[in-house]
Order: structure tokens, then sequence, then C-alpha cells
């Protein structure tokens, strides 16, 4: 019987930064658009957490069952090490999708956006298909670009659109940095498991790229998000506090080009995290500073 303790390590919190960020740069170009719901902006957060523990329960309980997590190399999984069983952690899957849903059709009521309950089915059902069904799409090299669309994309720009009714060239490339890190840390998530991966089948794009392309894409990734917003700097000057992250990708960019295998790659993960968040308040404050100080 899993402990209370080892079901908060298995929704594994250091990936929640990556599910806070989107509705942090999201609200603050709400602020910008002069349309910023405190109110709405919390029931984004409560729906991006629910979802990521969700998938995250979801894919210790698919990947528990097919056999990919006997010899887990990363964080406990509550299925492989047979904490929990398998319906167990099911149910605490459905559980964060079925409460995430309420407060989807609690916010859409408020954000009178009836059409965005169809969003919200589509997140559920990414997050069940990522290693759950017949033929998940982790397993085919296709959890990166998922991750980008619903946890940069669609989490951004729903929380922008849930409280101004628009979207603006802001929230679209912050959109797209929180996106191309969440990504990032999915990849250095899976070129750790490079190896247990290929021997159960599961065919992930660090599998597909191999394991040298695959952390020159993560170190790109990184770098590309950083960069990005220099596009609107001449609009929004005090966005280029974004670039104070540089010093902080260092560290992760160097284990991974190092080629530091295993356990010396978890790191990895909880500083593409913060990097994650960092971005999403710098990229804010940028915008917010630029509002107010215009």
């Amino acid at each position: 019987m899993a402990t209370a303790a080892q079901w908060l390590q298995g929704a594994r919190p250091r990936t929640l930064p990556a599910a806070i960020a989107p509705v942090i740069i999201g609200s603050a170009a709400a602020y910008d658009l002069g349309d910023f719901r405190p109110v709405r902006a919390v029931l984004a957060a409560l729906i991006a957490v629910l979802l990521q523990i969700g998938v995250n329960y979801a894919n210790d309980y698919s990947d528990g069952i097919r056999g990919t997590d006997d010899n887990r190399v990363g964080p406990l999984r509550l299925t492989g090490a047979r904490l929990a069983s398998p319906k167990q952690v099911k149910y605490a899957a459905f559980g964060c999708f079925g409460a995430a849903m309420l407060a989807g059709v609690a916010l859409v009521v408020l954000a009178g956006t009836p059409f965005l309950i169809l969003v919200g089915v589509g997140c559920v059902a990414a997050a069940w298909g990522y290693t759950g069904g017949k033929n998940p799409y982790g397993y085919r090299g296709l959890g990166e670009v998922f991750v980008f669309i619903f946890f940069g994309l669609v989490a951004t720009l729903g929380t922008t659109y849930t409280q101004a009714l628009e979207i603006n060239t802001a929230s679209v490339l912050g959109a797209v940095g929180t996106g191309l890190i969440a990504m990032a840390l999915l990849m250095a998530n899976n070129v750790r498991d490079i190896p247990t991966d290929r021997e159960s089948g599961k065919r992930t794009l660090a599998v597909r790229l191999g394991d040298g392309p695959a952390r020159i894409s993560y170190v790109m990734m990184l770098a590309l998000a950083v960069l990005l917003p220099l596009f609107i700097a001449g609009s929004y000057p005090w966005i280029l506090l974004v670039l104070l992250l540089i010093p902080a990708c260092i560290l992760p960019c160097g284990l991974m080009l190092t080629g530091k295998n295993g356990p010396a790659l978890i790191p990895v993960l909880k500083h593409t995290g913060l990097i994650n968040l960092g971005f999403s308040v710098l990229y804010a404050a940028g915008l917010v500073l630029t509002r107010l100080l215009a």
C-alpha cells in the first residue's frame, strides 16, 4: 500500500512548473490587453495542475502495465514499483481528469466561451493518449509535439482568451517559448530513459533521434525559447528580462552535452522545470512592467 508521501512522489511535483508557467504568461498577456481576471486565472491554473498530475498518473499506470517501468531509473513509479495496484493509479488519473473538467466548465461559464469545452475534452484525450490506449502517441515519438501544443499553445492562449476574449503577439510568443521549454523537459526525461525505452519498444523522439542529436535538440529548444522574446523587445523593452535566464541554462545544458546518463540526468529535469517557471515570471514581468511604465 503506497503512503501519502509516495502518492505525492508519483504525482511528480517537479513537473508542475510546466503547468503553471503558461497560466502566468497567459494572464500577463491578458493584463497587457487590459482585461486581467484573477478568478479565471486561478481556475486556469487549477485545470493545468490537475491535468499535469493526471497525465503523470496515467503515464505511471500505462507504462507500468506494459512493463516499461520494470527497470526504472528516474522518479518513483507507483505501478512499476508495485506500491499501488494499476486500478488505483488509473482511478487517481481519472479523478484528476474529472476534477479538471469540472474546473474547466466553471471557467468557460465565467468566460462565456462554451465552445472551449471541446478544447478541454481534447486536453483530457491527449493526456490519456500519451501512453494510454492501444496506440499511444508517446510510443511513436510524438510526445514532444503534443506537449508543445497543449502545455504551450493551448494552455497559454486559452488562459489569455478566457480572460480577455482575444489574444495578441505577446501571448503567442510566450506560448511558443514555454512550449519549447516543456518540450525540452520531456526530451531530457526521454534521453535519460533511452536504454530502457528502446528495450521495451517505446520509440520516443529521443530514441528515434539517437542519444547525441536528442541532447543537442534539448539545448536548441532552450536557446530558442530564451531568444524568441527579442522579436518583441521593440514594443516591450522590459521583456529583455528573460535574458537573465541564460546563466541558469548553462548547468542543465552542460549535463546534457557532456553525456551524463541515468540518475545523473535527474537534476536536469529539476533545473528545466525551474527554467520554465523563471521564463514565465520574467516574461510576464516584462509585459506588465512595459504596460505600467508606458
